[in-house]
């Protein structure tokens, strides 16, 4: 009916490259079939981002779980850089070959987004960012989408069972279909006012008809206290200076009274234009700019084959670590016998490569997207966005 791949076929591995299949078959056949070790990297990261926000992993999991094999991974919502090693996987190469497909499926895409997110995070400079980009992609991923972007920093999303999934209530009130069928700005906010429960914000669109500044005038008025925001989401051929029409809008509220009335903005926005306009407006709702952010171009490579360090040309051979300051937030990349005690600058470090399964067995139960986020948060607090 739609075109998807049920959860039952990527568990089989089904959903594969033809060409694993046929190597399978082939060092069966020839007795070929050895134990490796293998690792997930990126080499470089999309639009040269210094950092990317590591997501997909509990789906990872899910996919692994009961097969011979071990798995170290660093934690969901880790910042990780290009170059270092986000996953290392160790069994019978038949074991897991077919798997390969799906597996950096999951972790491509999910980065990709959660990056998005969290850079949208950072540039708003602790101001709120919605996800409102499920409508630009297959519905059959909407709730992988909003989960990325949540865990990446989004403060909430818009599909219901997407927020349901999550543990939120989901974000959103009225669109300008609204306000056409009601045939007036004020009308279709009275109108929500008077039928949607009472725990759902007032939020007034305020450009569909007329202009932007006497539309909110008109329902901070009627609405006094109840009004909690208007939101901005005026297309392209009108929008002019919006960072101007929004400081117009700001003063004339201010001017009356009206100082607890947010200013929403929505429609086209990306991370430049939300560092641009954080200064005056108060949340952001973002979507295609997230939705469809571009992949972490992650590769799977073999490593080591029976305790033996090999890898294809360009390629670093051997089980590598991932050391992590905990005062500096540095990381270095070593061979995996190699300790890492103490950083340059004093610090105490720790491994960010953690086993998760083994022989097919979880080790832990895989946090929640909230406790991700928090962690992701808290590593941005710690970072900046551009390199240098």
């Amino acid at each position: 009916m739609f075109h998807i791949f049920t959860p039952e076929q990527i568990k089989k591995a089904n959903v594969s490259d033809v060409y694993f299949d046929r190597t399978v078959r082939i060092i069966k056949k020839e007795n070929l079939d050895r134990t490796v070790a293998a690792e997930v990297r990126a080499r470089n990261l999309p639009c040269d981002y210094p950092w990317a926000v590591l997501a997909g992993i509990e789906e990872v999991l899910n996919l692994l779980e009961g097969l011979p094999v071990k798995l170290w991974a660093m934690p969901e919502g880790t910042l990780f850089h290009s170059m270092e090693p986000v996953l290392l996987l160790e069994g019978r190469y038949s074991d897991f070959a077919a798997y390969e497909t799906s597996l950096l499926g999951f972790l491509c895409q999910a980065s990709g987004i959660a990056t998005r997110a969290a850079r949208c995070k950072k540039m708003s400079g602790g101001k709120s960012i919605y996800h409102f980009g499920a409508r630009r992609m297959h519905p059959a991923v909407a709730l992988m989408i909003d989960r990325a972007s949540y865990i990446g920093g989004c403060d909430g999303v818009a599909v219901t069972e997407s927020a349901k999934f999550l543990g939120e209530q989901a974000i959103g009130t009225i669109p300008h279909s609204l306000v056409l069928l009601t045939g007036d700005t004020l009308k279709s906010i009275r109108l929500f006012h008077q039928i949607i429960e009472p725990e759902v914000k007032r939020v007034a669109l305020i450009d569909t008809l007329g202009d932007e500044k006497f539309e909110a005038l008109r329902v901070a008025e009627d609405l006094g206290k109840d009004l909690f925001a208007v939101r901005i989401d005026t297309p392209a051929s009108r929008r002019g200076d919006i960072l101007e029409i929004l400081k117009e809008i700001r003063w004339e509220l201010d001017l009356r009274g009206f100082e607890h009335v947010k200013l929403f903005l929505s429609g086209g926005l990306h991370e430049q234009k939300i560092r641009e306009l954080r200064e005056v407006a108060d949340a952001f709702g973002v979507g295609t700019w997230i939705s469809n952010a571009p992949v972490v171009d992650f590769a799977l490579d073999i490593v080591d084959i029976e305790g033996k360090p090999v890898a294809k040309k360009g390629k670093h051979s051997g089980k590598k670590q991932v050391w992590s300051c905990l005062a500096c937030n540095s990381t270095k990349v070593l061979p995996w016998s190699k300790k890492y005690p103490a950083c340059t600058c004093g610090g105490k470090t720790e491994p960010l490569l953690k086993l998760m399964i083994d022989n097919g067995k979880k080790t832990h139960s895989s946090p929640s997207p909230r406790t991700i986020r928090d962690f992701v948060l808290r590593q941005l607090e710690k970072t900046t966005i551009e390199r240098g």
